[in-house]
């Protein structure tokens, strides 16, 4: 394998444990929620929703990072983890720019991070045809 693609991998495997870790501080209500999800959320039944989908999805794309890296033995073919992941790299792109235009500061600081992973999952992606 690549050693840029696994350094890559690893990054993003990295930051998105730190996105679970975030958004469990939400759960336990640590991090106000109304900071996050551009203060739509208006209940803790919301927040509860929204932020145990969130983790659901960090764990799935995590899941499919460590069989994209060989890292893990493949559970879905080689095409269907490259089309997750790049359907993963649109959301990271349109989540980058709804960042910069949110309300607060603290999710507009989030852009940043969205936008490294959207480098990332370009690099990685076109590091591999399959």
């Amino acid at each position: 394998m690549n050693t840029f693609k696994a350094i890559y991998i690893k990054l993003l495997g990295a930051i998105s444990i730190l996105a679970i870790l975030f958004h469990l501080s939400i759960l336990l209500k640590l991090v106000p929620y109304e900071l996050t999800w551009g203060g739509k959320l208006k209940t803790d039944s919301e927040m509860y929703i929204f932020e145990t989908i969130s983790i659901l999805i960090n764990a799935f794309f995590i899941f499919i990072l460590l069989q994209k890296g060989d890292f893990i033995k493949l559970f879905f073919n080689k095409k269907f983890v490259s089309v997750i992941l790049w359907i993963f790299f649109a959301i990271f792109v349109f989540n980058t720019i709804g960042n910069f235009f949110a309300e607060t500061t603290f999710e507009k600081a989030f852009a940043i991070v969205t936008l490294v992973n959207s480098v990332l999952l370009w690099k990685i992606n076109r590091a591999t045809s399959g």
